[in-house]
């Protein structure tokens, strides 16, 4: 294990303090709540000298990300980060950088999306955009958020993937709380994430490529193709840079984290801060005597459905929780594809999607508490909303 420094964080400043330790060419930057304090840390940085990134400081989102595809199609590391709004905003372009296979790396303060207007935190945004060709990881609290981002480089720029990574936290929720976190020593981050290895970019003059051309239907679906075969080979590679910062930080990752899984008769599988919350409550129902326990997915893309289908396989019911509706769907987006890969493997898990903290709305112990006991109860409600006035 690396040498490790104790810092008083919010989710926003683990992320910034990433960035720094990382020293990306370009950042290019708007402000957006709840993301906005990343990217003021980072501008501090840059006015004091801390690193020699280019801040470029843009009219709108969708510029933001113009620009970020911009440097790295020029041979830069680039970085960004958005919430909300903001990430709608730049959507077209969210796809375009995928498209063209640009590594890059954003951090998202997930945020709900109006109408009507919430500042709070929900996945809507990050659903808005999943199936946009982006790796999404998914982080607990600060300590996470900070250790996602420096994966993520080496992730994103591995020359088997050459894929965009958002890397997300629940808005307000961890991105505003403070909690300890362990930072590592500038250097080893440096030595982690190494110099960006080129291949081909615009301003090699000697071998010069067209990066965006048009394509119909001669080549379109083949390059769609070869980008989905990238998000499979991740599944490869992933856990490959992953035992690499093991030895760095002596943690251990993967697609999931299963807490009192082994003997557990019901489940909830939940992602982000709210993981967190039920850890509480699995400790104190165990504490009663009954067998629950939590899956707590960190990836959506690339979906791991095998390792979730085979923590699934443990327990008779289980719960999904979305922080966020699939309008007009039976279930959360999460819920759904879960459901499909346990009746492409011949799950026998009884599931059952939850619908929660939309807009920021608390998640307490005692509503996930009552989740539990349904389960444990034989409720067969399909869809459940858990804390919403009726």
């Amino acid at each position: 294990m690396s040498d490790t420094t104790k810092k008083a964080f919010t989710g926003a400043d683990a992320a910034s303090w990433a960035m720094k330790q990382i020293n990306p060419d370009v950042v290019a930057a708007y402000p957006m709540t709840p993301q906005t304090a990343i990217v003021q840390n980072f501008a501090r940085y840059v006015a004091d000298g801390l690193v020699d990134t280019e801040y470029v400081t843009a009219e709108s989102e969708h510029s933001v990300m113009s620009a970020t595809i911009g440097a790295v199609a020029a041979g830069g590391r680039a970085m960004t980060a958005t919430s909300s709004a903001g990430l709608a905003l730049m959507a077209e372009m969210v796809g375009v950088a995928s498209g063209l296979r640009l590594p890059m790396v954003m951090a998202v303060a997930n945020r709900a999306l109006s109408a009507p207007i919430n500042i709070h935190g929900d996945h809507s945004d990050v659903y808005l955009v999943k199936d946009l060709g982006w790796i999404q990881v998914f982080s607990e609290d600060p300590q996470e958020v900070y250790e996602n981002m420096i994966m993520a480089v080496r992730i994103s720029e591995h020359p088997d993937i050459q894929l965009p990574v958002e890397v997300n936290q629940d808005g307000f929720i961890t991105s505003h709380a403070v909690e300890r976190v362990d930072v590592l020593e500038d250097a080893t981050v440096q030595e982690f994430v190494g110099q960006k290895k080129l291949d081909k970019y615009l301003l090699d003059l000697e071998h010069p490529v067209t990066i965006g051309p048009l394509e119909l239907q001669d080549y379109y679906f083949e390059t769609q193709k070869q980008r989905n075969d990238a998000m499979f080979k991740a599944m490869e590679v992933i856990p490959q840079i992953e035992a690499e910062f093991s030895k760095i930080t002596g943690k251990i990752y993967g697609w999931l984290e299963e807490y009192r899984m082994d003997d557990a008769e019901v489940a909830i599988v939940v992602m982000s801060s709210t993981a967190g919350t039920a850890k509480g409550v699995v400790d104190a129902m165990r504490e009663q005597g009954k067998k629950v326990g939590l899956i707590k997915p960190r990836y959506i893309r690339p979906f791991p459905a095998d390792a979730l289908v085979a923590s699934l396989k443990k327990v008779k019911r289980a719960a999904v929780m979305d922080r966020a509706i699939s309008f007009g769907a039976e279930g959360g987006a999460l819920f759904n594809e879960l459901s499909s890969a346990m009746y492409q493997r011949d799950g026998q898990t009884h599931m059952q999607s939850i619908l929660f903290g939309l807009g920021g709305r608390d998640i307490t112990p005692a509503d996930i508490e009552g989740i539990f006991q349904g389960l444990l109860d034989g409720d067969e409600q399909l869809i459940k909303y858990v804390g919403v006035r009726e």
